[in-house]
């Protein structure tokens, strides 16, 4: 369904401000949220933030911190100074919003006059990693770029004339010269017809930021070339799921990628009288779908590729989902919200839509047990529930060319009372190395911080040829089942055949059976079954290995006279430049020969202080 084909024959009307105040007038929307109880732990944790940020000084961007990209490749110090600004913009438009009467709401509206007024005078409003040769700095527009114009054009409308006109005539003008311009003059832009979240995130800011800002008539054969373009990148980036609405890229990319498709579609769908609907296809009724299967029990999630372990939801976001979609996206529990502060790179329409789209009436209930197999995308996902506590395991397949890609062919999780026992380290420290030549050297993107082998001292290699086959898959009430061969993500010229065998079983404290099935062509030098934890080891016995957390224990069990076991103690930068420590279970296999069968069982245990009625 190509709607970017309907622009030209569609008459879009003016977007009201009742659009953002469920019908009702603007001022008088504001102050009822002020008003309402339900919203209280949102605005306070907003005015805490705001209070902090007025006695804090602005940092502005320099010079030496731009380029520090060029000279070092390191992007965090640069990206804290920006992330910070765009806070300082979210926080005091928001307050802005919210009260216009008080002494407080004065000073609040001052400072994000001069943060308008600053983020207008930058540079470029890119970041220096997405800056290259291959266009002038004035013409590249990135994923920061985009929002940044979107917030512009939004906070521009929602506020109206209470900003001062050469201030609102200036973010226009910005928002022209950096974003529609080149974008109609200097493409087409590789993100354009990306199958990933750039094609949703750039094309969705700046289809959106065009809706907001060209309302009037003479404005329609420019607005009208602007969405001719988006409409094409939303086509590509929905290209980038199959069927079963997985988003390879994990989950806070499907947070990321998926929430600006929406947030665009949405504005396209009321300024289109519901003419141009994205959401009436089932693709994307099963994208939405995707954030309710990814949790393991507390905030552990299925986080393959480059995502964070733990994961909150964005409840405006996932609100809007389930009204959209009755009965097939489930409203997830209030616990896993997104406090205002957890979002580091501080993005604009997020953070206002978990105001205007939340329902506080609505009833959170916890997500039940479920198991869940993404066909296309070959992962295996279940949570099952126990005496109360939820358990949590998740195995993939696919292929080593994915994006954001990790190694991780045949990789496993193992989640218990919310605890991950066996670990994806997740996304590491954004370098300018990450994204090049050495990505795989990074732990959290190798195979080496994967659990899955080594064999003959050979790891996994990237490519979308370096494939997974999935032989068997199967759920049921007791136990779910994936087998998958896997000798083509190594490039070893011996081996002919590996296959990894699951079979979680769910009754009772829940188990997991590993059998790994190795065929050679001649006897191999080495073969080492690692698995990746983030739990250090406690104790240790002959043929039975432990990780402990708490009163919750897994025990490992497997052949001593088979394996011997080494741990490794080693350590990665994770996302935010932290030294994260993680532990590597090394299993080597002491007798080679040309076929062998390896047996590993995970049990979960109860340790001392076992709650009463358990057996």
């Amino acid at each position: 369904m190509n709607l970017y084909r309907q622009v030209h024959k569609q008459t879009l009307l003016p977007l009201q401000l009742p659009y953002y105040a469920r019908g009702a007038a603007g001022a008088a929307f504001w102050k009822s949220l002020r008003h309402q109880c339900q919203a209280s732990g949102d605005l306070g944790e907003l005015q805490a933030e705001g209070e902090r940020l007025v006695a804090s000084p602005p940092v502005e961007l320099t010079y030496s911190l731009f380029a520090l990209f060029r000279t070092r490749g390191s992007r965090l110090e640069y990206e804290r100074v920006y992330f910070a600004k765009r806070r300082r913009l979210n926080t005091f438009a928001l307050l802005s919003l919210l009260d216009s009467d008080s002494e407080a709401a004065d000073v609040y509206f001052a400072a994000l006059l001069d943060v308008l007024w600053s983020i207008c005078s930058e540079f470029t409003w890119c970041l220096p990693a997405h800056v290259g040769e291959e266009r002038p700095v004035s013409e590249t527009i990135d994923l920061f770029a985009a929002e940044t114009g979107f917030a512009l054009a939004e906070i521009s409308l929602l506020l109206g004339e209470r900003l001062p006109r050469m201030l609102r005539e200036r973010m226009a003008e910005q928002v022209e010269a950096r974003l529609f311009k080149p974008f109609l003059e200097q493409g087409p832009y590789e993100w354009e017809e990306a199958r990933h979240n750039w094609a949703a995130v750039c094309g969705g800011s700046i289809g959106a930021a065009a809706l907001l800002l060209l309302q009037e008539a003479k404005d329609a054969p420019r607005l009208a070339s602007i969405l001719e373009r988006t409409e094409r990148a939303m086509s590509f980036y929905l290209q980038g799921f199959g069927e079963d609405g997985a988003c390879l890229e994990g989950l806070d990319y499907w947070n990321y990628g998926f929430g600006y498709f929406v947030y665009y579609a949405d504005l396209l769908y009321h300024r289109s009288g519901g003419e141009m609907n994205w959401f009436a296809l089932d693709q994307v009724k099963r994208i939405a779908t995707f954030q309710q299967k990814c949790f393991l029990g507390g905030f552990s999630v299925a986080n393959f590729s480059d995502a964070l372990p733990e994961a909150r939801v964005q409840l405006g976001l996932s609100h809007y989902l389930a009204e959209k979609y009755k009965g097939e996206v489930a409203v997830p529990p209030e616990r896993l919200r997104a406090e205002y502060s957890r979002d580091h790179c501080s993005r604009w329409a997020p953070a206002l839509r978990n105001l205007i789209w939340r329902d506080y009436e609505t009833i959170h209930t916890e997500w039940a047990a479920d198991d869940f197999y993404l066909e296309q995308a070959e992962w295996l996902i279940s949570r099952y529930e126990w005496a109360g506590d939820m358990y949590g395991f998740a195995a993939k397949g696919g292929h080593n060319g994915e994006p954001h890609n990790h190694n991780d062919l045949g990789h496993f999780l193992l989640v218990g009372h919310g605890q991950s026992f066996l670990s994806d380290l997740g996304c590491g420290e954004y370098t300018r190395d990450y994204f090049g030549a050495d990505r795989y050297h990074y732990d959290a993107n190798g195979s080496q911080g994967h659990s899955v082998p080594q064999i003959d001292g050979i790891m996994q290699n990237p490519g979308a040829e370096r494939k997974a086959v999935v032989l068997e898959q199967a759920t049921s009430t007791e136990e779910c089942r994936l087998v998958l061969e896997l000798s083509a993500a190594y490039p070893c010229e011996g081996l002919q055949s590996f296959r990894r065998s699951w079979v979680w079983q769910k009754t009772g404290l829940p188990s997991l059976l590993l059998q790994d099935d190795f065929q050679f062509a001649k006897v191999p030098g080495s073969l080492i079954e690692r698995f990746v934890t983030l739990i250090k080891p406690d104790l240790s016995l002959k043929g039975t290995f432990v990780l402990r957390c708490g009163e919750l224990a897994v025990e490992i069990h497997y052949d001593a006279h088979q394996l011997n076991l080494e741990v490794y103690e080693q350590s990665f930068r994770d996302h935010f430049g932290n030294d994260v420590r993680w532990y590597a279970l090394d299993f080597s296999l002491l007798k080679q020969e040309m076929a062998c069968r390896i047996d590993f069982r995970f049990a979960f245990v109860q340790l001392e202080g076992e709650r009463r009625g358990r057996e």
